[in-house]
């Protein structure tokens, strides 16, 4: 029998029909061909020796020379040891055709199930997990794939997943190099990015129905996208099955068009799908399942340097007044976030420890638990920074800062007659998704960060010899970034903690902050002022932190989106930015006459901050709202 040798035209890589006639390779008998690329190929065969079938891999065009190297490689590879890897049965050559024999059992390639009707989207991600964790380990071991198609990919009936073929399309030419040194490392690690690149189009094409670009050899899909080429893939909107948001960013993430955009290797991926088959599997936890055990092991955040030694110490004064001791708790957002959920969850004398609705107060959370409750919580607390390492613990200074200044915007655009305790510890709340990520998972909040962090493209112009242009495209939303990293929306992670806590659906409600692509609609009740108030300083301190042209952009935007609902001028939010003036805005219109405000009772702590310089954007505004 000859083995079909390689060919420049297209051809599919579906298995063909049987002819009838038998053919040979060796001893084996070839009973159809699996699935072929312009690399490698996959026959299912009869072994008469021990009367059952197996599965034929090769590479697509004998080695020649190249013979002992494809041999050594491919050994290297068949003595990894992982139940996501499968074990070749034999190893040999056949009139100087190399090949690899793999148990059949009851194991079915994915290609075998591929149809235009698309998959279950969970039950795909399980797939891909299993494989990303697979490759995984061949990558941290030395070894990539080189040509990974939906026929090298098998699941058995238990939907257990393993990754056949390893090296046996053999490195490109191009990336071949002496062994060690810079040049092999480099080439390994291409080599990875590739295999991942791979199995995110085979999660496009399972979940489409079809093969991306129409294209059914993965590899020249690949060959025609960046870096090599300009054709981009994304999942299609209409698809045979629904694809859930946060698998669709998986995926789209797995195959962007900028590099950078993409999954660092398999472990990344791995961790985005298992992620959000978590949120999916735990129907109580949701969300919370991704940080249950983290919660238990290292708490919610760290105790800022100083902050919890300062509480205790002052918590044993037992003729401290409660609001001295309500402003130094305010100021370590650890122990504000453990006297919240204290007194949410806790039991006294075996009732609830409020009757009345949830404790968003802490003076009030204070007189619940009494100066040997507060100094307990603080003495819970991790001393900083926990288990952050000093990178992680740098930025989470950073995020901190941000979200205290957001606080404190927040207090001085809130209505007169609003608590600005509790309007600051909104908006501390509306950032719990990302303080959490930042302190649980630094690594995953670096590339969320990266991913939503514009792009600076090169653009061939028109005109042969004329110098190509650049243009920014915009990153990736909050939202889609926190999907393809994590699997979950850290909003709905802060949420779902919150929920933990035993705050309720009124406080959940105010703690989302609403959407930059939202209207903002005039407020109904107390509670829609006090989540607009919080979502109004977010979002101005965020547009803060961007370079100077983008930040006056979108300073207006905010401007202008929260004008009118809100009541508010150019000058106030100004003044609320740079910290000046010490007076209240006048109070808005109340939207339920009589109603009494959340918190009524005491003042508001200081607002404190260091003032920031006007920014270019105030007269713009001044001269749209004035």
């Amino acid at each position: 029998m000859v083995v079909p040798a390689h060919s420049s035209s297209a051809e599919s890589s579906r298995p063909a029909a049987s002819t009838g006639a038998v053919r040979m390779f060796g001893r084996f008998q070839l009973l159809r061909l699996l699935g072929k690329s312009e690399r490698g190929m996959l026959w299912l065969a009869l072994d008469p020796r021990a009367q059952q079938e197996v599965m034929l891999a090769m590479p697509r065009t004998q080695p020649g020379e190249s013979a002992p190297a494809w041999t050594q490689a491919v050994r290297r590879a068949a003595r990894l040891n992982h139940p996501r890897l499968a074990k070749p049965l034999d190893i040999g050559e056949h009139e100087h055709w190399p090949y690899v024999v793999y148990d059949r059992g009851q194991n079915v390639t994915w290609d075998e199930k591929l149809s235009s009707h698309g998959m279950v989207a969970t039950e795909l991600a399980d797939w891909l997990a299993q494989a990303s964790q697979g490759l995984a380990f061949a990558h941290e071991a030395g070894t990539a794939h080189h040509d990974l198609q939906p026929w090298w990919l098998l699941v058995d009936e238990d939907n257990h997943v393993s990754v056949m073929g390893l090296e046996v399309a053999g490195a490109p030419r191009a990336s071949v190099t002496q062994p060690g040194g810079l040049d092999e490392l480099r080439a390994v690690r291409d080599a990875a990015g590739q295999d991942v690149l791979a199995l995110g189009l085979v999660a496009h094409w399972c979940l489409a129905g079809q093969p991306p670009l129409d294209e059914p050899d993965l590899g020249r899909v690949i060959a025609s996208m960046p870096p090599l080429g300009a054709d981009f893939v994304r999942l299609p909107w209409a698809v045979p099955r629904p694809i859930p948001e946060p698998l669709r960013a998986i995926v789209n993430r797995a195959t962007d068009r900028q590099e950078r955009h993409r999954y660092l290797n398999a472990r990344t991926l791995q961790r985005a799908l298992e992620g959000w088959l978590k949120t999916t599997r735990e129907q109580d936890g949701g969300p919370l399942a991704l940080l249950l055990d983290r919660l238990r092991q290292v708490g919610t955040l760290p105790a800022q340097p100083g902050g919890a030694d300062r509480a205790a110490h002052l918590a044993m004064m037992e003729s401290a007044r409660t609001s001295d001791l309500a402003e130094i708790v305010l100021d370590d957002l650890a122990l504000s976030f453990e006297l919240l959920r204290t007194v949410n969850t806790a039991q006294v004398n075996g009732g609830r420890v409020s009757s009345d609705g949830p404790v968003l107060m802490l003076r009030r959370a204070i007189a619940m638990l009494g100066v040997d409750g507060v100094r307990r919580a603080a003495l819970s607390l991790r001393r900083w920074p926990g288990p952050m390492n000093e990178q992680a613990a740098t930025e989470m200074e950073t995020l901190i800062r941000r979200v205290k200044r957001a606080g404190r915007v927040a207090m001085r655009l809130v209505p007169a007659g609003y608590d600005g305790e509790v309007v600051y510890l909104i908006t501390l709340l509306q950032n719990l998704g990302r303080l959490l990520v930042q302190y649980h998972f630094p690594e995953e909040a670096g590339q969320i960060r990266r991913l939503m962090a514009p792009t600076v493209v090169t653009v061939p112009h028109k005109n042969p010899g004329t110098p190509p242009e650049t243009k920014e495209e915009p990153g990736m939303s909050a939202e889609a970034a926190s999907y393809a990293v994590l699997g979950a929306d850290l909003e709905a992670l802060g949420v779902a903690v919150a929920r933990y806590w035993g705050l309720d659906d009124s406080v959940q409600q105010m703690i989302r902050r609403i959407a930059p692509t939202a209207p903002v609609r005039t407020p109904d009740s107390d509670a829609d002022i006090l989540r607009a108030c919080a979502s109004c300083a977010n979002d101005l301190v965020d547009a803060m932190s961007l370079p100077a042209g983008r930040a006056t952009k979108t300073l207006n935007l905010v401007a202008q989106r929260y004008a009118r609902p809100l009541g508010l001028t150019g000058r106030d939010m100004q003044d609320a930015l740079q910290g000046e003036g010490a007076r209240k805005r006048p109070e808005a219109a109340s939207p339920s006459a009589g109603a009494k405000k959340p918190g009524a009772e005491g003042d508001a702590p200081g607002a404190g901050g260091t003032p920031r310089r006007p920014g270019p954007w105030s007269q713009a505004i001044e001269g749209t709202l004035t």
